[in-house]
């Protein structure tokens, strides 16, 4: 057997030392277009070329860890002909990706992460540069091609070492073929980088507001809105009243036009429009929550939608299903069509800021449970069961509570049953029914963290502006209406799954019914708190977990990223 190293020699000496012009990946099968193969000095650049990787400097002008090996392939793969010069200019995808990179901050990245100005600077004296300075224009240019697309498709930070569920490794392109394939040659290099991108409509409406906020940030945040010496309801006496209209007025909240003496009208129907728009009751008050978000600065707002674009780079892209989506600070799930138009949009409760937080993963709805039991969690018998039987001996009958065993078969316990409970001999379970935990239905995704979506019987909860109240699982609003769309297109022998069928099997339907789904739906939970919504409106949300302080700290710090 020949070696891969071997081989690509030997189909090099066959394509390329024969007279060809033109290139072949052995893995694919593609063809490559040399464009070095009769121009005298790329023979000069490819020497230099050869020299740096056989010093292992491709590339190093540049934070290049995790890249050096990838360079120097994509380079031998071609026999070190440099890919971005021809006739001592850059080649115009060159140029294009120069000015992309140049443009990054527009992506919520950083240009200086790529030496944009630097590489545009280069590319204007390769004329009369020598053959080392533009075989270390060529590497730095491929070096940050290499992170911008990365950068694009997975994001910058590896979200596992943030703890969060998302594997982002299979997103991972072969960057040596993908750039020799689809980039060195493109006709429309930005066509390319489009599909680089995530697919969402999320994505691209949230990336899209990143400009209008960046403008804003550089024109300044303006005076600040003053606060009164206690909450000002709409009719008070409010001084503040030319700050705020100023404010929201930058904001988008508030017409341009028109004046205002009292904290009346239309000033309260912007303050309203704005709480709206941040994850607040919305009842025209200027209490302290209000006027802490309306004196945010505008560059917290920048950072927040740069640390969103980041965070939809981690979700994976291809399903058999679209996904049905769950943003925690927003406190929303939505769900999908087959022609990936918004289906359904309904408000959830998710876990406690502490000590019970909804963890941040991707995994796959596989079945659905009507009149489920409840098997209590190990914190929760530690913290509230054992404590209640401890006080009442009446407190299991009154929760409608029973004991099991390992298996889950009902037991009646021999012996000191919290001792029992303690050691793990004995579990406890609630019966089903409306004043189940998990209410009437629960959906579930089988992983490690023990989180599902189900039903509730507190749906008052469902009405405030924040709500994390849960031990950890996310409980839904419109329970029989998410059954009806994940079963929408199977039947089991009778009819189809309407809100109707749905809600009947929660009512009066048998207790502990499994249905599996016949195609499995991806559920992802996000963390993002700025939200780009269909009438162009952008919603930004408290940071419950702290996870945007993180993700900011790793950001400011700069390549290379964990």
């Amino acid at each position: 057997m020949y070696s891969r190293k071997l081989l690509v020699s030997l189909i090099l000496i066959c394509f390329h030392g024969g007279g060809s012009s033109k290139l072949w990946f052995p893995s694919t099968g593609l063809f490559l277009p040399n464009a070095s193969a009769d121009a005298a000095a790329s023979s000069a650049i490819a020497a230099e070329l050869r020299g740096m990787a056989a010093k292992g400097q491709l590339g190093n002008n540049l934070s290049s860890a995790g890249y050096l090996e990838q360079i120097k392939r994509l380079y031998e793969a071609v026999n070190f002909a440099p890919l971005w010069i021809k006739d001592d200019q850059p080649t115009p995808q060159a140029t294009y990706l120069i000015e992309a990179l140049r443009a990054s901050r527009l992506k919520g990245l950083n240009p200086s992460d790529y030496g944009a100005e630097g590489l545009a600077t280069q590319s204007r004296s390769l004329k009369n540069a020598s053959a080392a300075a533009q075989a270390s224009f060529d590497a730095s240019l491929t070096l940050a091609t290499m992170r911008y697309i990365s950068d694009l498709r997975i994001g910058r930070i590896n979200p596992e070492h943030l703890k969060f569920g998302i594997d982002v490794k299979s997103k991972k392109y072969n960057l040596p073929e993908f750039i020799a394939q689809q980039v060195v040659n493109a006709g429309n290099v930005q066509s390319v980088l489009d599909q680089i991108e995530p697919p969402y409509a999320g994505y691209r409406r949230i990336e899209a507001t990143l400009k209008q906020y960046v403008d804003l940030a550089a024109k300044g945040d303006g005076a600040q809105v003053p606060a009164g010496t206690k909450t000002v309801a709409p009719g008070d006496s409010y001084t503040g009243t030319a700050q705020l209209a100023a404010r929201l007025r930058l904001l988008g909240d508030l017409p341009q036009s028109g004046s205002f003496d009292s904290y009346s009208g239309g000033l309260v129907e912007g303050v309203k429009h704005f709480q709206a728009r941040h994850g607040l009751a919305t009842d025209g008050k200027l209490d302290a929550a209000t006027l802490r978000e309306l004196n945010t600065p505008l560059s917290v707002r920048v950072q927040q939608i740069d640390d969103a674009i980041e965070r939809w780079r981690w979700m994976p892209t291809e399903f058999q299903q679209p996904p049905v989506l769950v943003n925690l600070p927003e406190f929303r799930l939505r769900a999908y069509s087959d022609d990936h138009q918004l289906a359904l949009s309904m408000n959830v409760v998710v876990g406690k800021a502490a000590p019970t937080q909804t963890p941040v993963f991707t995994d796959d709805i596989r079945y659905i449970v009507f009149r489920p039991y409840w098997n209590v969690p190990p914190g929760i018998l530690r913290r509230t069961v054992i404590p209640g039987i401890m006080k009442s001996s009446g407190y299991l009958a009154r929760e409608k509570f029973e004991v099991t065993d390992s298996r889950g078969k009902v037991v009646s316990p021999n012996g000191d049953l919290v001792a029992g409970l303690r050691s793990g001999k004995y579990f406890i379970r609630q019966k089903p029914g409306p004043n189940n935990s998990l209410g009437l239905i629960k959906f579930m995704f089988p992983n490690s963290h023990s989180v599902y979506l189900h039903s509730t019987p507190s749906t008052e909860l469902f009405a405030k502006s924040r709500r994390d109240f849960s031990s950890g699982c996310i409980r839904v609003e419109k329970p029989a209406e998410l059954a009806a769309f994940l079963l929408r297109n199977q039947t089991d022998g009778q009819q189809p799954w309407t809100v109707a069928r749905a809600q009947t099997a929660m009512d009066s339907g048998k207790d502990n019914r499994q249905v599996n789904l016949t195609v499995k739906v991806p559920v992802l939970i996000l963390y993002v708190t700025a939200v780009a919504e269909e009438d162009g409106t952008v919603h930004f949300f408290a940071d419950i977990y702290g996870h945007d302080k993180r993700l900011t700290a790793l950001l400011t710090k700069g390549p290379p990223y964990p």
